[in-house]
Parts: structure tokens; sequence; C-alpha cells
């Protein structure tokens, strides 16, 4: 019986996969890539990036040092948003801009109190595109950012060339996350190769297909798609506020055009998040802040979430291992079969992160580890811990992008 057990379950998970790597999307291929290059436009629009900051001193001398000095020819504003900081974040950010001779491009606001009905973040965010709208001229596209990212000086060349050629109305960035201490290299890779899985880029590259993501630390907009959809307060209360704005970007219902938006994301690896994740705490938490929402908040997407996790990603090796030690060689050859294929479609998210490809095999460990996190996540809605982010707790019921 456990024999017909572990054969019946090896199978089953060898066939998810091939479904995965055949027809999912090409998830895995990790090839929607922004490729750095040096554009002639035919003109230069107008750009204004919005940076909602709380408590980013640290950060900020490399990562806006590096928005202001954007080999760009455009006009080129930034808006940052002090959001309640108490290290300084405002004045640091003004003598950046006076150390470059560039304080008129830059005007920092301080943030107002948080609104009832708003998460932190895109609170800032809204103050931060008022402003903008204000500035003369308007900008053609509104850059939102993350005081973490540091940009290549050709980030905003790149995204307005690809906006431009492809006639997209948002061009988003996973940029490169910090993949340095021990407990990087074994964790950030999986969580991009798990967010690729979820929202397999082709598909969200794809306007006849409904799916549509995009990742908040690198977000460009046309100022047309903004007011089309209302404005970023049609996803305020988003705890993943970035899916939440590609999906009213993407929906049919916000244009009266039979086909879909055009949005586009993609992987590069010439930007980058300066956030360090050095410990699994620092990991488990990011993951736990947001998992459950993911979920909707549904038990029973949490059930089927776990179940789904250990079919996929577990059962392999232990079938692997279950079979070779009972000399049941049918279970232990599908059992690493499987194992195998999944090392494989995680190969080339290892190799983008230029990370031992001997971690690939480390997979089903990695994802135990993220089942663990998104049932901690949980635990932590149910006892009203949710969503914490620098000393705010987001706990409201809203929907995932």
């Amino acid at each position: 019986m456990l024999n017909e057990i572990g054969l019946w379950l090896a199978f089953l998970s060898l066939t998810i996969w091939v479904i995965l790597l055949g027809f999912w999307g090409q998830f895995w291929r990790s090839d929607q890539r922004l490729t750095r290059q040096e554009t002639d436009l035919p003109m230069f629009p107008a750009i204004c990036a919005v940076i909602p900051a709380r408590n980013e001193a640290d950060l900020l001398p490399v990562t806006l040092r590096s928005l202001l000095n954007q080999d760009y020819p455009g006009h080129l504003s930034v808006v940052l948003v002090d959001d309640s900081s108490t290290d300084g974040t405002a004045n640091v950010a003004r003598d950046v801009a006076q150390e470059l001779d560039k304080t008129e491009q830059l005007r920092v606001l301080s943030g107002q109190p948080l609104a009832p009905g708003w998460t932190g973040k895109l609170w800032a965010l809204h103050q931060g595109i008022q402003y903008a709208q204000t500035l003369t001229p308007p900008p053609d596209y509104v850059l939102l950012t993350d005081a973490d990212i540091e940009h290549d000086a050709l980030n905003l060349r790149s995204l307005v060339a690809k906006a431009q050629q492809e006639d997209l109305d948002l061009v988003s960035l996973m940029v490169r996350l910090r993949c340095e201490s021990f407990w990087e290299k074994l964790l950030i890779p999986a969580f991009v190769f798990f967010f690729q899985k979820l929202n397999p880029f082709p598909w969200v590259n794809d306007p006849t297909k409904p799916t549509a993501a995009a990742a908040g630390g690198c977000i460009l907009i046309t100022r047309e798609a903004l007011t089309r959809i209302g404005g970023i307060e049609v996803v305020r209360d988003a705890l993943i506020d970035d899916c939440a704005l590609a999906q009213a970007v993407k929906s049919r219902r916000f244009t009266l055009s039979p086909s879909s938006p055009k949005i586009w994301l993609g992987l590069t690896d010439s930007t980058h998040s300066l956030r360090p994740y050095p410990s699994l705490s620092t990991i488990w938490h990011m993951i736990a802040r947001t998992a459950f929402t993911q979920l909707n908040y549904s038990l029973g997407l949490l059930i089927v979430t776990v179940i789904g996790m250990i079919l996929v990603y577990i059962v392999p090796p232990v079938c692997a291992i279950f079979g070779l030690l009972t000399g049941n060689w049918l279970v232990a050859i599908a059992g690493l079969s499987t194992w195998l294929l999944m090392a494989y479609a995680y190969l080339p998210t290892i190799r983008f992160y230029g990370c031992s490809p001997a971690l690939a095999l480390c997979l089903p460990g990695i994802a135990l580890l993220y089942t663990l996190m998104t049932v901690d996540s949980a635990v932590r809605h149910w006892q009203k811990r949710g969503g914490t982010w620098k000393g705010r707790v987001y706990s409201k019921t809203i929907k995932a992008g």
C-alpha cells in the first residue's frame, strides 16, 4: 500500500513539473530582460520620479544620487516624499542634491498623516503624484521607485525606449535583489523564481492574456494611463500594490479599446536593490509580511497552497530517497527525475544571480522554508500582526493583485 501511494505521488508530481516546464508560460527561462541601451530617441519625454521614503537616510546617498545622475537628456524631476522619518531622511536627500548641484531637480515633501483606507507607501506615492501633476511641463511618464534602488545610469533611457518602441502603458523591472550573504544566496533567487512562477512574465507581457504583475521597485507608467485608471487611489489599500496597479492598468474595464492596454515586466542585472537581508529572520519577515495577503487571507487557499508546495517540491526528493531505501526503483526513478527537472527549471534563475549551480538541488528545502513562512504569515494575520513594515501594521483584508 505504501509503495502504491509513493508511486502515485511520484508520478503526479512528475506530471505537474512536465506541465510547468512545457505549458506554464516558459516562466523558468528568465529570458524577459531589459537590455541596457544608449538609445537616441526621436524625443525624450518629461519624467517625474516619485520616491516614498521612510527612514532611508543610510541608502539615499547612493540611491538618490544614481537617480539624479541619470544619463537622460529629457526633463527629469524627482519628488521624494518623506513619510514621517525619524533619521533625517529629508535632510540627507537635500544634501545629496546640493552636492550634485541639482537642488532644482529635487523636491522633498513632508508626508501628511496616513489617511484612512490607505497603506503608508501608497499614501506617500499619492502625494508625490499629486505634486507631479502640478509641474510645468507636466510629466509624460511617472517613475515609481523605492528609496533602496540604485539605478543604472542608462536605466531611464532603456525604460523609455522600451515603452515608446512597443507602445507600452507600463514598464516594470524586477531589479536585481541583493544576494551576498549566505541566506540571501540560499533564498533570494527562489523568491524571484516563485514570483515568476506565480506571474509568468511572458503572459504578463502578452496583451491578450489577463495575467498582470509589476515589481514596485521600478515602475514607469504613462501619465495618461495613470489618469485613465483613476490614479493610484484605485489600489490605495493594497499591500501588494505593484501587482494591483498592473492589473488596473491592463484591465479592459478602464479602456474603450477591445484589447487590453500593454504592460511589460522583466528582469535587469544593471539596476539593483541595496536592501540587505543578512539573516534568515530578515528574509522570513519580508515574506511573512505579505504571503497570506497573496492568498486573499483565505484559510482554504492556505491549505491548498501548503498541500501544493509539498506535492510539487517536497514529494520528489522524499520519493527518491524512499524508493532507494526500499528498493522500489520505479518510485526512486520517478522521484529523482522530478527532482532533476525541478533543478533544471531553477538553474536559469540561479545563474542570473551568479550562485552555485548546486543550489538548484536545494530547491525542495528552500520551498519548505517558504511554506513555513507562508503559514507564519497566516498566523501573524490571525494575531493581528500581519503586514508589519517600519512600525506600521496593516492587517485589513484586501484584494491581492
